[in-house]
């Protein structure tokens, strides 16, 4: 009996524990899949919610607060949307949460936005809410430093201030802030370009800011230009003369150039006379070589006589020694001038 009733108590022991393990794994299951606070916090904020619907997200990797948390917002701050349409937003890869705050200020700026239209906003990479706050608050935006020449040649350096406001309604597939301050540098380098001289932009800088302002660089850009205000103009460089300069060495390295060339021809020229001084002077000495030979030969042939040799050897001593006082005449010459 008494090892009967051991084995009995042993056996209930056993299911107790089976059944607390079980009760356990029930609850761990229950509160890991149903997040039980935030659909205590929903209850309590009149947003109906059903446990089924929590156990879905969990299904579908939806993080159950991500939407839950917004929709709260949402009822609380007036607005009707349902369950579906944020979790279909998610799973779109949409910030429900950006998109509920930017309804919400919408609504308090009385600004017609719908859920559809602020949802393709953000999944158009756009910030919803930085649009709503931008429509409320328009935004200025500094462009860089741009650089114009006028007529007379100088430089001036500009800098512009743009207050633009967001305009819901272009913001998908509307241009951007790039696009807004390149126009407007567009505007100032086309503006200052027609003026005569730098002191005409220079005394009236507000005549930039109303041209471009005029020339409705607002279309095709999710923005609406409010003003265009000159912060600053600065005097740069003076393009013109530079450019003169640059043109006056450049046609100074071409006088050089063609200076050089014709030097070049003179040398060669120079060269090719003395080739051919010294062709001549050849011919010349060997004319000289062959006149003994003829000399000798009128000898032999007696066709020269012995008195007409002496007498044209005393008329070229005679013409050497005249040529010889002349040279030294004209040296003595620059002496006495002294």
């Amino acid at each position: 009996m008494d090892g009967l009733d051991f084995g009995g108590y042993e056996m209930d022991f056993m299911v107790v524990t089976a059944i607390v393990l079980g009760v356990i794994v029930f609850f761990w299951i229950f509160f890991s899949l149903i997040p039980v606070r935030l659909w205590i916090s929903a209850i309590s904020a009149n947003v109906k919610i059903k446990i089924g619907t929590l156990i879905g997200m969990k299904l579908r990797k939806v993080t159950p607060a991500k939407i839950v948390n917004p929709q709260i917002k949402a009822t609380k701050a007036g607005l009707d949307l349902s369950i579906n349409k944020l979790e279909a937003h998610y799973l779109a890869g949409g910030n429900v949460d950006r998109v509920v705050n930017a309804l919400i200020a919408a609504q308090r700026a009385n600004i017609g936005l719908e859920f559809e239209r602020a949802a393709a906003i953000d999944l158009a990479g756009r910030d919803v809410l930085e649009a709503v706050q931008m429509s409320v608050n328009p935004k200025v935006i500094e462009t860089p430093a741009i650089s114009a020449i006028a007529k007379n040649g100088i430089e001036l350096v500009a800098r512009a201030k743009v207050t633009v406001r967001a305009n819901i309604d272009r913001l998908i597939g509307g241009a951007g802030e790039l696009t807004v301050v390149a126009r407007v540098g567009e505007g100032i380098v086309s503006t200052i370009g027609s003026s005569r001289s730098h002191e005409e932009v220079l005394e009236n800088p507000d005549r930039i800011s109303k041209i471009v302002l005029n020339k409705g660089l607002e279309a095709g850009t999710a923005f609406e230009i409010l003003s265009i205000d000159i912060a600053d103009i600065d005097v740069g460089r003076n393009i013109g003369a530079q450019l003169q300069t640059d043109q006056a060495e450049a046609d100074k390295r071409i006088a050089q150039a063609k200076a050089e060339e014709r030097r070049a021809m003179a040398i060669a020229i120079e060269q090719e006379m003395r080739a051919q001084v010294q062709e001549m002077r050849a011919k010349v000495v060997e004319a000289e070589a062959e006149v003994p030979k003829a000399m000798a030969t009128a000898l032999r042939e007696g066709k020269l006589g012995v008195m007409d040799y002496y007498n044209m050897m005393n008329v070229i001593s005679d013409t050497q020694m005249r040529s010889s006082i002349a040279g030294s005449d004209e040296q003595k010459r620059p002496d006495q001038e002294s």
